[in-house]
């Protein structure tokens, strides 16, 4: 594998945790919002990847990660019994979204850390680059 392929890698890395950060953060934002309509409320999303051998290299053994689609969590909602709540249903219930704040947070930890260290890779193969060429003169 040549040094260069590590840029397409830890790039296609790098893009993956954005998009899992920007999930997550969405996530967060509607954590616990309601409404009288299950249909209406909002449901936790999850990024799924996958890695693409074949179109970043032939060689064997180098991969990247392609985003395969975001999908919606199946968890059940909480049912809330708030008759005073201006979007409860006619039985005085309403629905709260499945996000469950503690586990986004734990994985936005982990896209912030995976995505930096991708970002020491990058620098870390540039600097072993220019130690490279540095060699020649």
């Amino acid at each position: 594998m040549g040094l260069f392929n590590v840029f397409d890698v830890a790039g296609s890395a790098m893009n993956a945790q954005s998009v899992r950060m920007n999930v997550t953060s969405s996530n967060l934002a509607n954590a616990g919002s309601v409404s009288g309509d299950p249909e209406q409320v909002y449901r936790a999303k999850q990024p799924v990847f996958s890695t693409f051998r074949d179109t970043l290299s032939a060689t064997e053994g180098v991969s990247g990660v392609r985003l395969e689609g975001v999908v919606e969590s199946n968890a059940p909602l909480e049912l809330r019994y708030q008759p005073d709540h201006p979007e409860a249903d006619a039985d005085g219930n309403v629905y709260v979204s499945n996000v469950n704040a503690i586990e986004e947070m734990v994985n936005m930890i982990s896209a912030s850390r995976s995505y930096k260290n991708n970002v020491e890779i990058v620098n870390t193969t540039k600097d072993l680059l220019l130690q490279t060429l540095s060699m020649g003169r």
